[in-house]
């Protein structure tokens, strides 16, 4: 009995060397991928939480700097962020925050400057589209209309539509095409919820235009 359950074992035995000659280095590759793997996704995690820790500190003194109104410590500290954490979504946040305050400091062309990149690099298409809202807002009023046009004619996601219509319809405004801006600020109306603050900002507009959006057109049938 003994000896028949050592042969069985040599048995399996030889089969095991045999398996393993045949596919040892294969398995052997899988195991170090898939180690190499695992490590590298935990390198990577460890990467993302440092970076974003270093990120949000960097965005503290950005706030600091905005709220004190220190406009060349604001600029070197969303220097730095550009330079060290561009891809990170404090970044498009510091850059709207730098382009407020300098707009609000009287500095257009920093302002500007800011919300361009954060336009056009920012990692949150959010981010991109309250930027060009923002940017379009200071070239009207640096009268850069033809400027302000094409930010305004950049794509941005659906549910900025009405706002980037609203914004439109200031260009309009501002260039003397009353009846444009009044279909402008009828399609950005439109666009809002009931419930949207900003829809009644849009409705006050159109009542300085003389147009009053809550009240249906009424079309005339004319009988020949």
């Amino acid at each position: 009995m003994a000896t028949h359950l050592d042969l069985e074992e040599q048995e399996q035995l030889d089969q095991l060397k045999h398996f393993w000659k045949q596919y040892g280095n294969l398995i052997t590759w899988i195991l170090i991928v898939a180690m190499a793997g695992y490590a590298s996704w935990n390198f990577y995690n460890y990467w993302e939480r440092k970076q974003s820790a270093q990120a949000a500190a960097l965005y503290d003194e950005v706030a600091r700097a905005a709220g004190a109104g220190d406009t060349a410590k604001l600029e070197r500290a969303f220097g730095d962020m550009k330079d060290k954490f561009g891809s990170t979504a404090f970044a498009g946040q510091a850059g709207l925050v730098t382009g407020k305050v300098m707009f609000e400091k009287g500095n257009a062309d920093a302002a500007k400057a800011a919300l361009t990149w954060v336009s056009e690099k920012a990692s949150d298409d959010g981010y991109k589209a309250v930027a060009r809202l923002r940017l379009a807002g200071v070239l009207i009023q640096s009268k850069a209309y033809d400027e302000a046009a094409k930010v305004l004619a950049e794509s941005v996601p659906a549910q900025y539509a009405p706002l980037v219509a609203d914004r439109q319809g200031d260009l309009l405004s501002a260039q003397g095409k009353t009846a444009e801006a009044v279909a402008a600020y009828k399609k950005a109306y439109e666009g809002m919820q009931d419930t949207d603050d900003y829809r009644r900002l849009v409705e006050v507009k159109l009542n300085a235009l003389g147009v009053d959006p809550r009240v249906p057109v009424v079309s005339v049938e004319v009988k020949k």
